[in-house]
């Protein structure tokens, strides 16, 4: 081995070790998707999203109604905030009904569903009835109550349909009946073209329509055979082509669709200018009360066509916001539903994630121009105390189940409030003496003055 200059022999490095692979950077992208889908898969999540949800799809709907019913009301001789007013009425109602139907335990939902059924039934019937039923729009639906306000009991119906249907599959389901196919049908399917036959007497096909989505998410949910689902869905369309076929205006609604000129005698003049108004409002809207059309030139601007004043007035940013709202909503539905090991609370939870969700797509839809005009408010978020009464008490039965699930229930029962764990603990350590702390200050001041 060769001497160094010093004569010390020469440091021997050590060889390199080849280089390994890098650890993957930290994307952060990945990252808030992993936080994201942690948050989203927690227990309290559906519970949330439900109740935050229908919120702010109500609160921004009074303050659409506000800004499109304006016009409408001054046209009428009323005051600018007449329907605003209303609607405020009927929200507090609902979030008191709300409330109450989120307390309220499963056995007593299931309690209510014979008494709900028969009174709407009771009330479809007194709306037929010359000089109690009100016709409004050519469809006779509607009973005066008094004054200003009238009742639509079909919209009770879809509620009353949700409640019973899940009570009688739960029981069928607990007695094993489901799998023969007369106790899945009867007597659903019978009391279900009972009511629809009702609605009809009015004229009210897009509530009809609804009644039968609330009818075929029961039985989907109940495992109906394809050849069974496929039947009742044939019988139904037929007698829906059959309506259709035998009503001008009905025609004539089918025959709107795609239009972009109101062709004679102005027989698209709502569904164009429906367009009219989502085409003008552009990436951020023209402003709240910035609506042109509402100026009378969209008619039903703050009850079937919000949703186009929305678009106008917010642009594409307000009304994928309300896109985002009721997905959110829906996603919370199916999740408590799917959740769930009691049958009345997955049949009940589907049930109603299916009426809200079909309606707000049968609405929106219509005012994009890709479905017919159904006549039918969006949910939670038009104007109509009548449909927005029974609507939140069916959003307080998604809150309730949502509430009722194991974990979520445990989830709930740790997030005490700071100020009552304070309290807590002053009422507990009341009966006790003061505890003493052993520090330096406290033991000077227990000396005399003449040890210092």
């Amino acid at each position: 081995m060769p001497s160094s200059r010093t004569g010390r022999p020469p440091v021997q490095r050590a060889p390199r070790r080849p280089a390994g692979p890098r650890p993957p950077r930290d994307n952060p992208v990945r990252r808030l998707y992993g936080r994201a889908r942690r948050a989203w898969d927690r227990p309290l999540t559906a519970y949330y999203l439900i109740l935050g949800g229908s919120l702010l799809i109500t609160v921004l709907g009074l303050v659409m109604v506000y800004s499109a019913s304006q016009i409408t009301a001054l046209q009428l001789s009323l005051p600018g905030s007449y329907f605003f007013r209303k609607q405020f009425l009927a929200a507090v109602l609902g979030g008191l009904l709300m409330l109450a139907a989120s307390r309220m335990p499963s056995k007593l939902h299931r309690a209510l569903a014979y008494p709900m059924l028969l009174g709407s039934v009771f009330l479809m019937i007194l709306v037929q009835v010359p000089g109690i039923g009100v016709a409004v729009n050519g469809n006779q639906n509607w009973i005066s109550v008094g004054g200003p306000f009238q009742l639509q009991p079909s919209e009770f119906g879809k509620l009353a349909l949700v409640l019973w249907g899940a009570d009688l599959l739960a029981r069928k389901q607990d007695r094993r009946l489901l799998t023969q196919w007369k106790h899945m049908l009867v007597p659903l399917v019978p009391v279900a073209f009972m009511l629809l036959g009702l609605i009809m007497l009015g004229g009210d096909m897009g509530t009809a329509i609804i009644l039968t989505a609330i009818l075929f998410g029961l039985l989907w949910l109940a495992g109906a055979p394809t050849r069974l689902f496929g039947g009742v869905l044939a019988i139904a369309a037929t007698l829906g082509v059959i309506l259709i076929r035998t009503s001008p205006n009905r025609m004539a609604r089918l025959a709107c669709l795609g239009a972009t000129e109101p062709g004679p005698g102005d027989s698209c003049w709502q569904a164009v200018h429906g367009i009219y108004a989502l085409a003008s409002g552009g990436l951020f809207g023209s402003g709240l009360g910035a609506s042109v059309e509402k100026w009378g030139q969209l008619p039903e601007a703050h009850t079937d066509f919000i949703f186009a004043i929305t678009g106008e007035e917010l642009g594409l940013a307000g009304t994928l916001s309300v896109l985002a709202l009721f997905a959110a909503l829906g996603y919370a539905g199916i999740r408590v539903a799917g959740r769930t090991e009691d049958p009345f609370v997955r049949y009940a939870a589907g049930g109603v994630t299916t009426w809200i969700t079909a309606q707000a797509v049968i609405n929106i839809g219509a005012v994009l121009g890709l479905l017919p005009i159904a006549g039918v408010p969006l949910p939670l978020f038009s104007y109509g105390g009548s449909a927005l009464l029974p609507t939140m008490f069916a959003i307080g039965l998604l809150i309730a189940f949502a509430r009722e699930d194991p974990a979520a229930r445990a989830a709930l029962a740790m997030r005490q409030p700071r100020f009552g764990r304070k309290r807590a603990a002053v009422r507990g350590s009341a009966g006790r003496e003061p505890r003493k702390w052993n520090t330096m200050r406290r033991r000077a001041s227990a000396r005399s003055s003449g040890e210092r």
